[in-house]
């Protein structure tokens, strides 16, 4: 995986943090897992997970997340780079959120996003949502690492 120095360490510790996991504790570890990448990469400064709802099927349901609270709790398939990626089932990276017309604004201090979305069998189940203060901090190691976080979520979901 071309990755920035550290994700493979992040990612031994995911897959610990996982290897605990009892199903009676899905929100708890996907909000440890979100704790451990914002506090690990330092241009991750909202790290979030948007779910399916199981019964809209069309929609995502804000989840686990560590940052400063958002508004934007439900958010239909194809609205926002959330709902693009969702719909699309394809990775986003904004590097600059002040050139897109489908962005949701969720805080005056984000400068870019990266979407992922998690994908069990042939479905999407739900995405991986990063925003930065930074501008254009995002690099094809990040994708490569939060594919991979993405892959190894999945099962849980």
């Amino acid at each position: 995986m071309n990755s920035r120095p550290g994700f493979d360490g992040i990612l031994k510790e995911l897959v610990q943090i996982i290897s605990t996991h009892r199903d009676d504790e899905r929100d708890e570890t996907l909000e440890r897992i979100c704790g451990l990448l914002k506090n690990e990469v330092p241009h991750y400064n909202w790290v979030g997970f948007y779910l399916v709802d199981p019964d809209a099927k069309r929609e995502l349901v804000l989840g686990p997340y560590v940052g400063a609270p958002t508004d934007h709790t439900r958010i239909p398939f194809g609205k926002g780079i959330c709902g693009q990626a969702a719909a699309t089932e394809t990775a986003f990276i904004v590097q600059d959120i002040t050139l897109e017309t489908n962005y949701l604004s969720c805080s005056p201090d984000v400068r870019s996003e990266i979407v992922v979305p998690i994908l069990k069998g042939d479905r999407v189940v739900g995405e991986l949502d990063i925003d930065s203060h930074a501008l254009a901090p995002f690099t094809d190691g990040d994708q490569a690492f939060l594919d991979a976080v993405c892959a190894r979520v999945a099962p849980l979901l």
